[in-house]
């Protein structure tokens, strides 16, 4: 006959042999996975090419676009028209500088004056846009922001970082209003959208930053100015400051019927992008087109886009929407942006009942439903036979 320490011992070892077997059996329902990831906006955002849903009447799309990626979008409602690849994370080139209008032009005066030190002129990319800022003179904050918008002037982007606390913690500042907006596509290196390695942002997110950017009065003045004076150096004969033209480099300012800007943008790696904004009967349009096959591709197929948009408003279901910014404390997004029409989406979880069944099984954190009934009975047969083999020791040594 066993004895009760052999016996135990036995029971122990049966526990422990059936426990991976009862742990890994099949729970009566199948375990929860996570939800597929959905494209900020909408899924059919994060499909590749074209995305467009026409209804009776609506204009065919323009022919023969080149853009690797672009976005046509109501600026009021957020309703996307149509898109090809907008999630497409690319080199933006000097339309990240939108963001970073929309991060640090609320902070300073216009009327303001600034003196530039020469270490905020400094460290500039070769190559880069100037306005043609000088040392040790001063600068109205209006006048650093026309060369920001119209000559799309790094130095006059480093000289407000500067103002900001310094470049660093600019582009952090701007990463972060970057994920306030939900741009989840965007990587802030520099501030003036100067080609580096991993800087990248997307046409959705740049509709984005364009559709805050235009609520802010300033910004839609400094974006639509086609021309101003700018100051300039100080005539050593006279003691007199001069000053000096400039013009907006963007080529539909003027042109395009009802074009309010907003910025452009070409660099080696980025080759050229745009964000434009039109206004007719009452309607605002934001386009955004990155990297066609050549320079003056972009304009055309922005103002091409901008005509089709026109046209079709009205007349196509959506197909996603420009996703509205995060308020203070507020949630993360939950990879569920919405439907392919624009609607919002559900909860990411539904909500706890309000008071647990009597027969319902605790489930571990995060185990999706396989520790149940079985595993939890596995726990309370070794719970048995533990509690059994302490009696049966206590009795033999008590």
């Amino acid at each position: 006959m066993p004895t009760p320490r052999l016996t135990f011992a036995r029971l122990c070892a049966a526990v422990t042999a059936a426990l991976p077997v009862l742990l890994a059996a099949p729970a009566g329902a199948a375990p929860r996975q996570p939800p597929p990831s959905v494209a900020i906006g909408g899924e059919r955002l994060g499909l590749p090419g074209v995305q467009v849903a026409p209804m009776a009447g609506a204009p065919p799309l323009p022919a023969d676009l080149t853009g690797q990626s672009w976005i046509v979008s109501d600026a009021a409602s957020g309703e996307v028209l149509a898109a090809s690849n907008p999630h497409l994370r690319l080199p933006p080139a000097s339309t990240l500088k939108i963001l970073f209008a929309d991060t640090v032009l609320p902070k300073f005066d216009r009327n303001a004056v600034h003196r530039v030190a020469d270490e905020e002129i400094q460290g500039i990319g070769p190559g880069s846009s100037l306005v043609g800022i000088k040392e040790n003179l001063d600068y109205r904050v209006e006048d650093l922001w026309r060369g920001v918008f119209l000559s799309s002037g790094n130095d006059a982007v480093h000289v407000l970082a500067h103002m900001n606390g310094g470049v660093q913690r600019t582009v952090a500042e701007m990463q972060t209003r970057a994920d306030t907006l939900q741009a989840r596509d965007t990587r802030v290196i520099s501030p003036d959208g100067y080609d580096m390695d991993g800087q990248v942002s997307s046409a959705y997110d740049l509709s984005l930053f364009a559709r805050a950017g235009l609520r802010n009065a300033d910004f839609r003045v400094y974006c639509a100015t086609r021309d101003a004076m700018f100051p300039g150096a100080v005539d050593r004969n006279t003691g007199q400051r001069g000053s000096f033209g400039i013009a907006n480099t963007d080529r539909l300012l003027g042109k395009y019927p009802g074009l309010i800007g907003v910025k452009n943008g070409t660099t080696t790696n980025a080759g050229s992008t745009f964000v434009g904004a039109a206004e007719r009967g009452g309607r605002t349009l934001l386009v955004t087109v990155m990297h066609p096959s050549s320079y003056q591709k972009v304009y055309d197929e922005t103002a091409a886009l901008l005509d089709w948009g026109f046209a079709a408003a009205g007349k196509v279901q959506p197909v996603g929407r420009l996703v509205d910014e995060l308020s203070p404390g507020g949630a993360e997004p939950t990879g569920q942006a919405g439907g392919g029409d624009g609607t919002p989406a559900p909860p990411p979880h539904p909500a706890a009942p309000a008071a647990a069944a009597p027969t319902a099984a605790p489930t571990a954190a995060g185990g999706g439903g396989r520790f149940g009934v079985v595993g939890w009975s596995a726990v309370v047969l070794a719970g048995v036979a533990l509690g059994y083999g302490a009696l049966v020791l206590r009795r033999r040594t008590g």
